[in-house]
């Protein structure tokens, strides 16, 4: 028997066969080739039609099926993972009313920001442990106020993955999880948060059903299997924004145990079964996958946004062959880059620095000592040094880090970037060759509620190597606090 699961990201639609029984990885793969389009009217906005994930979703299936060489009759459950915070609104016969308002739109932002003054800070860092933000709450009261007309005939709002699981399955239905992604989740009363709903004139009618994680969440009907070709009557099992299903797919569920990546932004994703927070406007909570009243467990997330992304502009403007010759350079150079310094912030306004935009710097540079091998490894280090400051952060708002896990892609195949947090954080991170896809596939079979075991299975089959941290560790320790006093002038100064 198979596993089937899909992660529809704002790029691509992922989808993973795996085996049912041991957890191993078949098959996986795109669509489509190059990106899907992010249709952006304004500035600022950014939206997506659903019906173009769902013809990418059956496209992918078909494919993945005939590469993995299986009968799709075997197929026995689905999970989904997607990309988080967006507004999939639809009619009475669930047809989409409107593109996708999707999670890097920033029109609502004004509209969460009133709200959490008009609602109260204390209120909604109780109830919320969020302030409403940019997300999909907000979002839905953007349409109200201006699409009237279209907010009218809306019979139900969806995050993204609960459209796709409609499609499968023709049944409208939501999860915890997904309405926290939203701010959508009143943790206090363990229930929909209505007073925000009210606040900003919405009928809570409008929200779908909320059915459990791990559970059968709807059958693919007759429709759904013509289209995609599964079989009729097979279960979704699951569903989490992306961010939860990457902890879930690096065996990230207790209290302590910390997800990161590091792409073109940076992610950590600390879990705590802490139900407070005092930085509810720098730091996201979210239902983490095993969410439940008995088990109030969260996912604690923090963004950075210049992460990757200025390792790939030194690329990309130094001319530069390939990151592994960047690579190669940065270790010719000892610890703290000479004195070389690198301030990552160039890709927006930074929550962890109270939405602050303070841009890119590079600082202490001689012209006559340092060269190309100097910035490539302050820019690594800069980079780690921001993750490090992020958990600082993290830390002083009731989290625990006893073990990071990361992907193995990206900011953690570099040694002097893994090697740099984990001595400075004092803890392991573990790499793990997986992805979302293959996660959320697994997590179809996750039905038992033995989570004890789905780790195992990961660590058999996906640990690639452990970052240790370095004994000797006063060169970093003395790199990070120049580093930290040169963010404080910029910081001082804007």
């Amino acid at each position: 028997m198979y596993y089937i699961g899909y992660d529809l990201g704002s790029s691509s639609v992922k989808v993973a066969i795996v085996n049912a029984e041991t957890g191993e990885k078949l098959s996986t793969l795109h669509e489509p080739q190059n990106e899907m389009e992010i249709i952006a009217i304004h500035s600022d906005w950014a939206e997506q039609d659903p019906n173009v994930w769902w013809n990418y979703v059956c496209i992918a299936t078909k494919r993945v099926i005939k590469e993995a060489n299986i009968d799709a009759s075997l197929i026995s459950g689905i999970g989904i993972s997607y990309q988080m915070h967006g507004l999939v609104v639809v009619d009475k016969q669930g047809t989409a009313l409107r593109n996708s308002i999707i999670w890097c739109d920033s029109r609502a932002i004004d509209i969460g920001n009133k709200a959490f003054d008009a609602l109260g800070h204390n209120l909604c860092s109780d109830k919320l442990l969020n302030s409403p933000g940019n997300f999909t709450a907000s979002k839905l009261k953007w349409v109200r106020e201006n699409e009237p007309e279209l907010y009218s005939k809306i019979y139900k709002y969806m995050l993204p993955g609960d459209f796709i699981a409609y499609k499968l399955t023709g049944v409208i239905n939501t999860t915890k999880n997904g309405l926290s992604e939203g701010i959508l989740w009143d943790y206090k009363n363990d229930s929909l948060a209505t007073f925000l709903l009210e606040h900003y004139g919405i009928d809570p009618s409008l929200t779908p059903d909320i059915v459990d994680n791990f559970t059968n969440q709807g059958t693919v009907n007759e429709k759904g299997a013509a289209e995609t070709g599964l079989p009729v009557g097979i279960s979704v099992n699951y569903r989490a924004g992306d961010q939860p299903n990457n902890a879930l797919s690096l065996n990230v569920f207790n209290h302590g145990e910390v997800a990161a990546t590091g792409g073109t932004s940076g992610v950590v994703y600390a879990v705590t079964n802490a139900l407070k927070s005092k930085e509810a406007s720098r730091i996201n909570h979210f239902a983490h996958v095993n969410y439940t009243k008995e088990n109030p467990t969260l996912g604690k997330l923090l963004c950075i946004n210049g992460a990757g992304i200025q390792y790939r502009w030194l690329k990309d403007n130094l001319a530069s062959n390939s990151y592994e010759d960047m690579n190669n350079r940065a270790n010719e150079i000892p610890v703290g880059s000479d004195g070389v310094c690198a301030i990552p912030f160039g890709n927006g306004a930074e929550r962890m620095l109270n939405s602050k935009n303070i841009g890119a710097h590079y600082c202490n540079l001689n012209f006559n000592k340092h060269h190309d091998g100097h910035l490539y490894r302050a820019a690594l280090e800069g980079i780690a040094f921001s993750f490090v400051y992020g958990m600082d952060i993290m830390k002083n708002d009731h989290a625990t880090i006893n073990v990071i896990r990361a992907g193995n892609d990206n900011l953690f195949r570099s040694e002097i970037f893994s090697n740099t947090v984990a001595t400075l954080i004092g803890h392991e991170i573990e790499i793990y060759n997986t992805t979302g896809s293959v996660g959320a596939a697994r997590a179809a079979g996750l039905t038992d509620g033995d989570f004890e075991k789905f780790g195992a299975n990961i660590t058999k089959n996906d640990h690639v190597m452990t970052f240790v941290p370095i004994k000797n560790n006063e060169p970093y320790i003395k790199a990070y606090q120049d580093w930290k006093k040169e963010l404080e002038i910029i910081l001082n100064n804007k």
